[in-house]
């Protein structure tokens, strides 16, 4: 296997580097009210090559006018790119590199990004028809959910619960949510349409929570120890029903290994308590020795 690109590898400024992709068609309306048709939109994600942070925008067509726009705006967030991965002109500075032709596994780091928010956006919308504004916005909670995850524990202190983030590298801290009651369980045709959204956020929040938890953790059979959990590590907790961009974290304390030498269950300590759980509970995170590896 290859060495990674200098791209992905070299310290900088996020979004130096980005890739660029496009996902939908989305069903949205044109308006609110009497004579509203449906009509479609579309979401450009950038990514950015070294910290794997997200930025998405909404368009309402493939057209070049459609993503120069959506790139104005990122670029006004975000700052100017020195390359980006996509097939438009070359201007200001920027260097463009194509992908083959029918080869969508030369960007697999967008595909991925593009996976993690279409995936469930479709399944969380369902039948539901936002207007353009209310869609952008979602796709800006989206954004935030996606650049919330954890990465890699900020230090070795065992009293610090804290994990770096894709937050960090945009600005400066992790980042955070307005807190808004549990409506996963309302029944949507009674709800007003800043709910419905909040409740889209939510049902998104469920479902790639869950599955990013499980990519972290590393399955084998019971009978061999090969879990790399060690005390004092940062983990994960699996737990339900946590509020959009809060993701619970705890420090190894002790490890309770079986008549067969094989650790099953830790005790973990929280900002909040001390508690036993299970090792399929517990996620850990990136260590130094992954970094290198």
């Amino acid at each position: 296997m290859g060495n990674l690109p200098v791209q992905r590898v070299a310290p900088d400024f996020p979004f130096k580097t980005v890739g660029v992709d496009f996902a939908g068609p989305f069903y949205i309306i044109n308006k609110r009210g009497r004579g509203a048709r449906t009509i479609k939109a579309y979401l450009c994600l950038f990514i950015c090559f070294r910290f794997k942070c997200l930025h998405l925008e909404a368009v309402s067509d493939l057209s070049k006018d459609g993503f120069l726009q959506a790139f104005r705006r990122f670029m006004s967030r975000r700052g100017k790119p020195a390359e980006q991965i996509l097939d438009f002109a070359t201007e200001d500075d920027i260097k463009f590199i194509f992908s083959p032709t029918h080869a969508p596994h030369f960007g697999g780091i967008w595909e991925a990004g593009v996976k993690s928010a279409k995936h469930h956006i479709r399944r969380v919308m369902v039948n539901t028809h936002l207007t353009f504004e209310e869609l952008g916005t979602l796709f800006a909670e989206v954004d935030s959910i996606l650049n919330s995850r954890p990465l890699y524990p900020l230090s070795s202190n065992p009293n610090d619960y804290r994990s770096l983030t894709p937050g960090h590298f945009l600005i400066g801290r992790p980042l955070r949510s307005l807190t808004s009651p549990s409506l996963t369980d309302s029944n949507t045709s009674q709800l007003q349409r800043y709910a419905r959204i909040e409740q889209i956020r939510q049902h998104f929040w469920q479902r790639w929570q869950r599955e990013y938890v499980s990519e972290l953790q590393q399955r084998s059979k019971w009978r061999t120890n090969s879990s790399k959990i060690q005390e004092g590590d940062l983990v994960l907790l699996m737990e339900d029903n946590l509020p959009p961009l809060c993701w619970k974290l705890a420090r190894i304390t002790r490890l309770f290994p079986g008549s067969d030498a094989v650790a099953r269950v830790a005790e973990v300590r929280t900002p909040t308590g001390t508690y036993r759980r299970p090792l399929t509970k517990l996620c850990p995170l990136l260590t130094s020795d992954d970094m290198h590896s």
